[in-house]
């Protein structure tokens, strides 16, 4: 076993799953002009991917034990390959199809986005049971360093795209038809890219057994693990830091050019930039000021910048209403996936699967919703409501804070030991 290697394919892995992200993000509004919908239709059509994430991460989760985790991210990689072209070669109506679900070309977008969410979920089913279980000293570090590269693959597939843009002339009100068409699917295309480079990094390679697994935990144990009460609030509070931060990144794009009139492209690169750093180099935080503390001042932070987002209309405006939020969305991902593993360790994969696959379910809520309120009452007003997230999280986890520190501070779970108080 190679942990480096895997480690870094699992990198590769996610930045796959967050190009997806970005650079469809980005070629929202080419998609709704192709397939002739609007935002909530579009909307729509996004939904399934995150509902295969959820359940692909749930059952991928809970199938590493016995599936194999090589299996899982090669099965993954092949789905991103086959979604692209799905997308790329779907045929487009010539006009407004009524009632909409029923043109056969939103009928087959509609299922290539359930395909990649599947492809995604596989991904976060395997790579954090297996960074835990390569560094079971230092799960919470190590996690924040692998999600790094989500705000990573956002950047490059949010540069890529932005680069093609100029290049190509996209963003121009008289560029022609068909290449709006090819700008988009040259974007998406680049997806495949590393999802090829990780399934060739993993072709051969031996994966270890999960933490679970090797401890001699039994399946009974995780399951009850992942019904005890605190699990249960971290689950709730997962549905919420979620929507908060994958939730307006996915419409971060239209939003902010609809609001300022600059390409909202570079908005998501930028906040994605503060993350990459932030998680990067800034992931022992959490341990020298607790991680409910830092999830605390998270929540504070992402509440005032997404409210701040609601009212820009310029693009300074937008950077520094977007710094504030990208700062405070920054560790509610890898956080909520380090004090899973740490305070329930006997959920083992299943545990994290869960988390994973909550997260992605939250926002196949959450994207539609924020499409409804884009169209019946503007930019401003989504931001704005979908702020009232993190007011809600800023109270529980101040209230898990105290709760912890009057019973001796927040501290990692043994394997053997009990958890989940």
């Amino acid at each position: 076993m190679n942990p480096g290697k895997l480690f870094a394919a699992s990198c590769v892995a996610l930045i796959t799953t967050s190009m997806v992200f970005s650079i469809r993000g980005d070629i929202a509004d080419a998609l709704r002009a192709d397939f002739h919908i609007n935002a909530e239709q579009l909307g729509f059509a996004f939904m399934p991917a995150f509902w295969g994430f959820t359940l692909s991460a749930i059952f991928g989760g809970s199938l590493v034990d016995f599936f194999g985790m090589r299996r899982l991210l090669l099965l993954s990689a092949g789905g991103y390959i086959t979604a692209v072209l799905a997308i790329l070669f779907a045929p487009r109506p010539g006009g407004e199809v009524a009632p909409y679900y029923s043109d056969i070309g939103y009928q087959v977008l509609w299922g290539a986005m359930l395909v990649l969410g599947l492809s995604q979920g596989l991904v976060e089913g395997v790579i954090n049971p297996l960074a835990a279980t390569m560094y079971p000293k230092d799960k919470t570090h190590k996690l924040n360093v692998l999600h790094a590269w989500w705000p990573g693959g956002l950047i490059i597939g949010g540069l890529a795209a932005f680069a093609l843009t100029n290049m190509m002339g996209l963003d121009s009100k008289t560029v022609a038809a068909g290449t709006a068409t090819f700008g988009w699917q040259i974007k998406l295309s680049l997806i495949m890219v590393p999802a090829v480079i990780y399934a060739i990094m993993v072709w051969n390679e031996q994966f270890p057994a999960t933490e679970r697994v090797a401890a001699g935990i039994s399946t009974g144990e995780m399951f009850r693990a992942c019904l005890s009460p605190m699990f249960i609030l971290w689950w709730i509070c997962m549905w919420m830091t979620a929507s908060t931060e994958l939730g307006p990144d996915q419409w971060v794009p239209s939003l902010i050019t609809s609001q300022t009139g600059m390409q909202g492209i570079l908005i998501l690169v930028y906040t994605a930039g503060l993350m990459f750093v932030l998680r990067f180099f800034g992931g022992r935080l959490a341990h020298a000021m607790s991680p409910l503390g830092l999830l605390t001042i998270s929540a504070i932070l992402s509440g005032i910048g997404l409210y701040s987002l609601g009212g820009v209309s310029s693009a300074t405006g937008a950077f520094a209403a977007a710094t504030i939020y990208g700062v405070g969305k920054t560790f509610f991902w890898p956080l909520m996936l380090g004090v899973t593993s740490e305070r329930f360790p006997k959920s083992g994969a299943l545990g994290l699967a869960i988390m994973g696959g909550t997260g992605n379910l939250a926002v196949a809520f959450i994207l539609p919703l924020m499409g409804q309120w884009y169209d019946k009452f503007g930019a401003a007003e989504t931001f704005r409501t979908v702020s009232t997230l993190p007011v809600v999280l800023t109270v529980i986890f101040a209230a898990l804070y105290f709760y912890y520190k009057a019973r001796g501070g927040y501290k990692a779970v043994e394997i053997g030991a009990s958890a989940g108080k």
